[in-house]
């Protein structure tokens, strides 16, 4: 992957703490740039790189940062995501992932030269169409691509979006094949367990690896034109019904299900220009879905 440009800069990363913050904190380590690792909370544990502690609801502490560290580029990972949890806190939402991006934008207008990327969500909805979102996470993240291309237009900053599809992996994931797994491994040690509740099994999702994910979080950061939003998919869409299965097949003793609509289901066509955006750069998904899900297991395994 061709990020050599990036070598022996900085990147600030923030939400470095959550599932994908610790496969990108390793991966741009690696890299050979110097990593900052924004968390909350001085004891959340980093994958890599220098911890620096921010509450990303603290508008001068997210300033001060800014200032202090001079960041060459940015990867705004920060927020909140979990759909029925947005019902609950629908305000703790909007100041998680509006508010906190808008201050560090603003912020980074000290840092003119600093390159941007902002990790919004395929699940923002279309203003132009209806002033009625699905769910307050939606909403949420809807304004939270206003305020970049906002600030790209009105500042001139380098800033990107991307809109990554279900991502997947080894790690601490709240997605559903984290939660396939962790029922899996509860089952084989013969913990007692409720069946594993299934919406639907026709359902079908585009489902990346968070590795391939952050590589392209790399090649955005490097060649990406602000103000453009960037997809990240696989380009292959999985019913539910087959996810279990794949887990199931790995499983040494057989994992209770409940379905709760088999035959219920939504077709979510890919878009072939979304692919070739990426593939522009020279990025393509690498990992097999069936390895991202026998790692997936082997943490859940071997915590």
């Amino acid at each position: 992957m061709g990020t050599n440009a990036m070598k022996g800069s900085s990147i600030l990363i923030t939400g470095a703490g959550g599932f994908t913050g610790r496969h990108a904190c390793t991966y741009f380590s690696e890299m050979g740039m110097r990593v900052y690792a924004a968390v909350r909370h001085a004891d959340t544990p980093v994958a890599s790189g220098e911890g620096v502690v921010c509450d990303m609801l603290h508008k001068e502490q997210i300033y001060m940062m800014v200032r202090q560290l001079q960041p060459d580029y940015v990867l705004h990972l920060a927020g909140r995501n979990s759909v029925p949890e947005s019902w609950q806190e629908p305000v703790t939402y909007l100041e998680t992932n509006m508010m906190s991006t808008f201050y560090l934008l603003d912020a980074l207008r000290e840092v003119p030269k600093c390159r941007t990327l902002v990790v919004g969500s395929k699940l923002k909805f279309d203003i132009t169409v209806s002033t009625e979102p699905p769910h307050p996470y939606s909403l949420s993240k809807t304004m939270q691509q206003i305020a970049v291309s906002t600030w790209v237009h009105l500042f001139g900053q380098c800033m990107m979006l991307a809109e990554p599809c279900n991502l997947i992996g080894p790690g601490p994931s709240t997605g559903i094949c984290a939660l396939i797994a962790r029922k899996m491994v509860q089952v084989e040690r013969n913990v007692m367990t409720d069946p594993f509740r299934l919406s639907s099994l026709e359902e079908r999702r585009d489902f990346l690896d968070v590795r391939d994910a952050v590589k392209a979080y790399g090649v955005i950061l490097e060649r990406g034109q602000g103000g453009h939003t960037y997809p990240i998919e696989s380009g292959i869409l999985r019913s539910l019904g087959e996810v279990f299965q794949t887990f199931q097949h790995h499983a040494k003793k057989t994992i209770p299900v409940e379905v709760v609509n088999p035959s219920a289901g939504q077709h979510v066509p890919l878009d072939p220009g979304h692919a070739a955006m990426m593939h522009e750069f020279g990025w393509e998904a690498n990992i097999p879905f069936d390895q991202s899900i026998q790692d997936i297991i082997h943490y859940f395994r071997n915590p």
